[in-house]
């Protein structure tokens, strides 16, 4: 009985340490990105931590979405289009976007191209923090466009 309880005891005590641990995640670079601080470790942010930060924009959401839907010329002759995609954004622990890339492309490249020229004027970022510390940050900043407007979600 006392292995039984005592067994019981290590086991409980297992779970409260893991509920207190906090995930890191980590992105897998495929190449050295120029500016990165430190050891080139990017994380991304989990939300449900309070001690994970993700990097702020500088823009808020409406304003960027003003700002695709003005200055991406390629929408102005498509009004009937629809997509959808992603873009992948890397900021370093100074707030400075470094990489600007479509994680998920549209089905055409010049808007592709259009759509990251947008988001490479946008500026200087607030950096994100894990335990108070500035880190490199990646984040992800999904779209649709529906009846040739630009929509982010």
């Amino acid at each position: 009985m006392k292995k039984a309880i005592a067994a019981l005891f290590i086991i409980f005590s297992c779970f409260i340490n893991a509920g207190s641990a906090q995930l890191v995640a980590k992105m897998e670079l495929k190449q050295p990105i120029e500016g990165l601080c430190g050891n080139q470790d990017v994380y991304v942010p989990l939300p449900m931590y309070k001690n994970q930060k993700s990097a702020v924009c500088p823009v808020s959401k409406g304003e960027i979405t003003k700002r695709l839907n003005a200055e991406v010329s390629w929408l102005k002759d498509s009004a009937n289009y629809n997509d959808k995609g992603m873009v992948r954004l890397i900021i370093n622990c100074k707030g400075e976007m470094l990489q600007c890339t479509m994680d998920n492309i549209t089905r055409n490249a010049d808007l592709d191209d259009q759509i990251v020229a947008v988001f490479n004027s946008l500026g200087k970022w607030k950096p994100g923090t894990i335990n108070g510390k500035t880190v490199n940050t990646a984040k992800l900043w999904s779209f649709k466009i529906v009846n040739g407007k630009i929509e982010i979600d």
